[in-house]
């Protein structure tokens, strides 16, 4: 039930264009000769590119920009797994404390 509601609720937003949703782009391996075209396609798409050998999936090329930036994200969600694994293992302390260990470590007084 739940798989439903979520995919009925993305096809509304993709629909009144809320979010964007684009296909991936993939090119065959020997498209990679044209080094220029590849770039092109690397760096207006802002997302990789699937490169394919004897119609399977071997590698993705992407701009640095993109890799930079999906990089970052991944590290984000690393950051906040471990944060939410932390609050469910009860590993936290109250705002007070913190922000008197801070007080106290930056010689700020009340």
């Amino acid at each position: 039930m739940l798989a439903a509601i979520l995919i009925a609720s993305c096809t509304l937003l993709c629909y009144y264009n809320v979010i964007e949703v684009s296909m991936p782009q993939i090119k065959p391996i020997t498209d990679l000769r044209n080094t220029n075209e590849i770039s092109e396609l690397c760096h207006d798409s802002d997302e990789p590119i699937f490169i394919t050998k004897n119609g399977y999936g071997d590698m993705v090329v992407m701009s640095m920009e993109t890799y930079e930036r999906d990089v970052s994200l991944v590290s984000i969600y690393r950051k906040l797994a471990s944060a939410q694994q932390q609050v469910d293992n009860g590993e936290t302390e109250s705002a007070e404390k913190v922000f008197d260990g801070l007080r106290k470590k930056h010689g700020y007084k009340i």
